[in-house]
């Protein structure tokens, strides 16, 4: 089974320091060694995830296409997570697989490309409309001393943190039906729940990964929602 492996990071200090893509290239190895496959060429992108012009991506679709290897990545949200991109890739006859869901259809792909462009798209819309609203509320966003200096000297802006708790309890109850959809899978545990959502190109409230924490506040918000 031939390969061709497809690293990206987002930055170019990323790129230079070697962080990120080393649990990369861990995770295609070792997909590599599970299907007796052989890695013939692979090919680093240094490039944000929103852009869809990939030079090196090209090149490797070029090579796994004239030598009918198979495109593989760590994670899919490697590539994008932009749905008109992935979607197109798919449809691209070009085939790819990855490393952590290597049993993913067309069908499972798609679904999880348009979810993940959902929270995206609804994570920056939620931002920018709890942001305006405040400001129009003649708000004054942002401190010079942090988040950490209001909470210490007992302080904060209550409209601003109000649009906060609003947005986060949206999310959550935009992530319910996928929390009940793990629990019928067994998923139930707060590390088994965090790690799900990562791999299915979920973001949080605040846009980050998921870790047992921020799986246990969503679990609270949704109990009082």
């Amino acid at each position: 089974m031939k390969l061709v492996s497809y690293l990206r990071v987002s930055t170019r200090k990323q790129g230079e320091s070697g962080l990120g893509l080393d649990a990369q290239r861990a995770a295609i190895e070792n997909y590599a060694a599970q299907r007796h496959g052989t890695v013939i060429q692979t090919f680093t992108e240094i490039e944000s995830g929103k852009l869809n012009q990939r030079p090196e991506l090209a090149s490797a679709l070029h090579l796994a296409k004239v030598t009918g290897a198979t495109l593989v990545i760590a994670k899919l949200d490697r590539l994008s997570r932009n749905a008109a991109f992935l979607l197109a890739l798919r449809d691209s006859g070009a085939r790819f697989v990855a490393a952590d869901m290597p049993d993913a259809n067309d069908l499972t792909v798609g679904i999880m490309a348009l979810v993940a462009q959902q929270e995206r798209e609804a994570i920056s819309r939620r931002t920018k409309e709890a942001l305006a609203a405040a400001k129009a509320r003649g708000v004054r966003l942002g401190n010079p001393n942090g988040a950490q200096a209001l909470k210490r000297a007992g302080r904060g802006n209550t409209a601003s943190l109000q649009a906060i708790r609003t947005a986060a309890d949206t999310h959550a109850r935009n992530l319910q039906p996928v929390i009940r959809a793990l629990a019928t899978e067994g998923k139930t545990s707060l590390g088994a729940v965090a790690t799900a959502l990562n791999e299915r190109g979920m973001l949080t409230p605040r846009g980050g990964r998921w870790h047992k924490t921020s799986v246990r506040n969503l679990l609270d918000r949704l109990e009082v929602s």
